[in-house]
């Protein structure tokens, strides 16, 4: 049996490590024997967690789109290569906090690289491998930035707010940037209203994976 890949994908606040959390509590309790692993990008590795402090640290124009995708396609490859594919080919459920969509939409869409440049380094990076399900967790941009900041302020990496320092147009555009690619692409997507309580947003995300895990005899 194979393994299930799971994205969470959305703008900086969404609460999508949180939501990652309740999501494996709630997988450990119903499927007590799934394997599962939870990664992270850019990340998941020693190396790729180097290139994450390069991309996630200092002045919002430290890096061009173009030199911040390849600079996160070179993270995603070790990512893939030494701990998604493995994991899968294992039959581990991989549950990831980002991946490919956040450079289609971030360095791509808002940010100007060609679609046709950013698909070439998907292939690179990726080597053909798509989730399963990617869980999209929509909400306003003022709030999520404002949870983004109370987070920092509260114990999480302060330093890691580059990406929130590019001002409120930016993330409008990767709001709309993502809900335009789960629209493209609606047999993957599920788009969760990720503004209310989180035992909320945590209810209907179970509601979206756990029947599908059951479908791939994960369960």
């Amino acid at each position: 049996m194979g393994g299930y890949f799971i994205t969470f994908e959305g703008g900086e606040g969404s609460g999508k490590t949180t939501q990652i959390q309740i999501l494996l509590s709630r997988i450990e309790s119903e499927f007590p024997s799934l394997d599962v692993i939870v990664s992270r990008e850019p990340g998941g590795t020693a190396s790729a967690e180097s290139i994450r402090k390069l991309l996630v640290t200092g002045a919002a124009d430290k890096w061009r789109a173009a030199t911040e995708a390849m600079l996160m396609s070179a993270s995603r490859h070790e990512h893939v290569v030494h701990v998604l594919r493995p994991a899968l080919e294992a039959g581990k459920l991989v549950l990831c906090d980002r991946y490919n969509d956040s450079t289609r939409v971030y360095q791509g869409v808002v940010g100007g690289v060609p679609s046709a440049d950013i698909e070439a380094l998907t292939h690179l990076a990726c080597e053909g491998l798509v989730p399963d399900l990617t869980i999209l967790l929509d909400m306003d941009v003022e709030t999520g930035l404002s949870r983004a900041v109370d987070r920092s302020g509260n114990g999480m990496p302060g330093d890691e707010s580059r990406f929130e320092s590019k001002g409120m147009n930016f993330h409008r555009d990767v709001r709309q940037g993502f809900l335009a690619l789960a629209a493209d692409h609606r047999d993957r997507f599920v788009v969760i209203d990720a503004a209310r309580d989180a035992d909320e947003v945590a209810e209907d995300i179970a509601s979206a994976v756990m029947p599908r895990l059951r479908a791939a005899g994960q369960g």
